[in-house]
């Protein structure tokens, strides 16, 4: 636990002493201190540790790591550099931990009310990577698609064949969504393939369509709080519709998209 008997004036020398921010002459003053004051040194490592972590999660592919001003301590080699560093690595672990939460959705419900109408467990496979291709290409401004929707056709026949299995796209006009196109995806065993919609609003969902180990499955939702998944299986293949927590008519959207995929509607 991080020592809590420092002063605010005391505590934001320390932290300017992290961000190389103190006048030399003070700088100096605190490396002796931190060499005999082990409750100093405990809150440097700390905002060095934290300091650290976040500059490894933010760095850019290809970028050189900023110098960090506390490189200056190393040629002394004290213990508590070398425990801050590892907490460094600890911290930055856990802050990747986290940032995969944004992307691994979280099984059952957690749709103020409709939830409880759905199987909840552990959701198939099928359907996490298509809440995760939701989440990753729905942001696209300028590549949300391979393929558009003025070669509709071209699209439908491309990953019908990828797939294996004829495909169809429905409409989702009457429910003011257009849509924008789609891609092919790696699966779980297989190929599979997402079409993005899109209303005037600027809101997407997406269909994604790949292979399941089941012959037909209940309707089940999967919820992460900034996505929500409905999901089915239907003669091996599963079918999942992702879209955002403010779009209130997801349900009846994906019972419309199920029905007109083949699906059995009598499994909502």
């Amino acid at each position: 636990m991080l020592p809590e008997d420092r002063t605010d004036a005391d505590l934001v020398t320390l932290s300017a002493f992290v961000d190389g921010e103190l006048p030399p002459v003070d700088e100096t003053v605190l490396h002796a201190r931190l060499a005999s004051d082990p409750l100093a040194a405990s809150r440097v490592f700390a905002y060095c540790a934290q300091k650290s972590a976040l500059q490894a999660l933010c760095r850019t592919s290809g970028e050189d790591p900023a110098p960090s001003p506390y490189l200056v301590l190393r040629h002394r080699d004290p213990w508590w550099w070398r425990f801050g560093m590892a907490a460094a690595w600890c911290l930055a672990g856990a802050g990747v931990a986290l940032a995969a939460t944004v992307f691994v959705p979280r099984g059952g419900s957690g749709d103020s009310g409709v939830g409880s109408v759905f199987a909840t467990g552990e959701p198939d496979t099928f359907a996490r990577r298509a809440d995760v291709a939701y989440a990753v290409y729905t942001p696209e401004q300028r590549h949300p698609v391979e393929v558009g929707a003025a070669d509709e056709a071209h699209l439908v026949a491309w990953l019908s064949k990828r797939l294996g299995k004829p495909l169809s796209v429905p409409s989702l006009q009457e429910y003011g969504y257009a849509l924008v196109g789609g891609r092919l995806l790696p699966g779980a065993s297989g190929p599979a393939a997402q079409f993005m919609y899109e209303n005037d609003a600027g809101e997407r969902l997406t269909l994604y369509v790949g292979s399941s180990g089941k012959d037909t499955s209940k309707v089940r939702l999967l919820s992460d709080g900034n996505r929500r998944t409905f999901y089915w299986t239907t003669d091996r293949m599963g079918y999942a519709l992702s879209g955002p927590p403010t779009e209130g008519h997801l349900r009846t959207i994906a019972y419309e998209v199920c029905g007109a995929l083949g699906g059995d509607r009598s499994q909502w």
